[in-house]
């Protein structure tokens, strides 16, 4: 992590456009159902209000298409904000133009104000360089403190930084340092898990992670497809049988590169993907015609717990079943709270991960985990991040 941090600049008095990620769930009322990603932000906001700084800050909030939407609409987080803060957080109602333009030459040193959604403007998630010209235009400094869409090379993301000097947030900064370091600098033994439904969506990271780990864990409904590479009938379970070659070339280089490479040896099974339906638990050689693994089962659990143990970094993106379901969460459970225990340093990324160690209740335990679901699988891949690389370097 070699960029520029909020704490290498000096803020006082200068106008901050800040890119969060508030891209938060909202219900039919508009109010903030899980305001984890606005928490997250806090200690940047904090920071430069601190600092002197007036802060404007710039979100997306789900998928507007380019038009104004009244569902999309950031309103309701501006006083969402406002609660949290301890001070009034100024709205405007759009992002760019005179009503933007007028809500920034308000601000004093050390007040907030939010811009409405940027992607009421199909400029922006074409990174359209007028569009971003003008987003800079409000401020003397950018910040970046949305990991979560780092993986994107959008107006407001990287656009900007063409117009203005660009530092990373605090979220952001923490976010790079804990993956970065992970994946070069690891203490090992280092052991990654991945599980999650597709092969297809994880290719590149498990092909990158073979060329760093120790271990490698595979669980979940891709699993399936590595079993059926090994001569495994997989009954009715999800299959890529597109991606059975792959698997093979997989594996193979897993024993290349001496990767102790880790599938599930038994399964919870049943005949539908239903919460109710009747399940039982069998080695992987005796999954019937008309039956669908849902979970790993206890041995494979067990296996999984000893390498899990025994590692000094542990990175886990991808659930090992349908945790959704209580019948088919205890093969996810047991290797939650086996990262948890461990240790060593934890990761956790991934939207399904996340959700799991929080229904586990064992996210406090975690070394950290990631706010970017998109954007920390294409760092584990090794992809170079438009909205990381695009900020100012250190030196």
């Amino acid at each position: 992590m070699n960029k520029k941090s909020v704490n290498d600049a000096e803020v006082r008095g200068k106008r901050v456009l800040v890119r969060v990620d508030f891209n938060v769930p909202l219900d039919e009322q508009g109010h903030i159902t899980n305001d984890k990603r606005i928490q997250a932000a806090l200690p940047t906001i904090l920071h430069l209000i601190r600092e002197g700084a007036r802060v404007i800050l710039a979100s997306h909030l789900g998928r507007p298409k380019g038009k104004v939407n009244p569902k999309y609409s950031l309103e309701p987080v501006a006083k969402h904000l406002s609660s949290q803060l301890a001070q009034e957080i100024s709205f405007a109602t759009d992002c760019v133009g005179d009503v933007a333009m007028e809500a920034v030459n308000k601000l004093q040193d050390g007040q907030v104000l939010l811009l409405e959604n940027v992607r009421f403007h199909a400029e922006e998630e074409k990174n359209d360089p007028a569009f971003a010209k003008e987003l800079a235009g409000l401020a003397e400094l950018f910040v970046n403190d949305a990991f979560g869409t780092a993986h994107r090379a959008h107006a407001s993301t990287e656009g900007v930084t063409h117009y203005i000097p660009a530092v990373c947030g605090l979220l952001m900064q923490k976010e790079v340092e804990f993956m970065g370091n992970a994946l070069e600098h690891p203490e090992r033994p280092f052991v990654a898990i991945i599980g999650g439904a597709k092969v297809s969506d994880k290719i590149g990271v498990i092909d990158n992670l073979l060329e760093k780990v120790d271990a490698l864990i595979i669980g979940g409904g891709m699993a399936n497809t590595f079993l059926k590479a090994q001569g495994f009938n997989v009954g009715k379970s999800l299959l890529e049988e597109e991606k059975v070659e792959l698997a093979k070339h997989l594996i193979e280089k897993a024993k290349t590169k001496r990767v102790k490479l880790e599938l599930p040896i038994d399964v919870v099974v049943a005949p539908a993907f239903q919460a109710d339906a009747p399940h039982r638990t069998v080695n992987v050689s005796e999954i019937g015609e008309d039956e669908m693994a849902l979970d790993i089962g206890p041995a494979s659990a067990g296996k999984f717990e000893a390498l899990v143990a025994a590692a000094r970094t542990v990175i886990w993106n991808g659930p090992m079943g349908v945790f959704e379901m209580d019948a088919f969460a205890k093969g996810t459970e047991r290797v939650a709270q086996a990262v948890a225990a461990c240790g060593g340093t934890t990761i956790v990324g991934g939207g399904d991960s996340v959700a799991a160690v929080e229904k586990m209740s064992v996210a406090d335990r975690m070394t950290h985990i990631s706010t970017g679901g998109g954007a920390s699988l294409e760092f584990l891949e090794g992809k170079v991040l438009p909205g990381v690389a695009a900020l100012q370097d250190k030196g």
